[in-house]
């Protein structure tokens, strides 16, 4: 009776994003987040990714000799990248295979972080673009501040969501997705 056991028991798994409600997509062992394109959060992530990189090739100007410009050059491509990371963290579910990280808590910190570090390099950026008023370069120093301040913005709207998130708030519908 016991050796039929096994042949009689049918299994059922389930990741905690189907229980969710989310759609997510799982190859072998690594599955990916859909909902997290989809959701404000996200959204917002592949804006700062898109427009940081925008901002920073504009920035990338082998005649900027002002001290200003290797400010928001660093704080431009360091945030970029991490927030790379950190969207493909999330897109792969890092966040319910670590699960002793406080994701909620350590996204809102870091939005918050890359929101202050991008509003110094925004204004170091804006205040350093007049010596190129009469230069070829104008443009895209003028472009680069621009969005600068609209990354700031979606750093700043991120961590808003990123605080929703973290003080639990269920009635957003950008946490249905995971961390912001």
């Amino acid at each position: 009776m016991m050796s039929d056991f096994p042949a009689k028991v049918a299994t059922e798994t389930s990741s905690p994003q189907s229980q969710q409600g989310g759609s997510s997509f799982q190859l072998g062992s690594i599955s990916m987040d859909r909902g997290l394109i989809k959701s404000i959060p996200g959204i917002l992530m592949l804006a700062e990714i898109g427009l940081g990189l925008l901002q920073w090739a504009l920035i990338a100007n082998p005649s900027s000799n002002i001290p200003a410009y290797g400010w928001v050059m660093f704080v431009a491509v360091t945030l970029w990248l991490l927030t790379i990371i950190l969207f493909f963290m999330l897109f792969f579910g890092a966040h319910h295979k670590l699960s002793s990280v406080p994701w909620p808590m350590l996204v809102m910190v870091y939005n918050a972080v890359a929101t202050v570090l991008y509003l110094t390099a925004f204004l170091a950026n804006a205040a350093s673009v007049a010596p190129y008023s009469s230069t070829y370069f104008y443009g895209c120093m003028a472009a680069s501040a621009f969005f600068g301040i609209v990354v700031t913005l979606l750093y700043g709207a991120s961590t808003f969501f990123s605080y929703m998130a973290w003080k639990g708030d269920g009635g957003n519908a950008a946490s249905n997705s995971g961390p912001a």
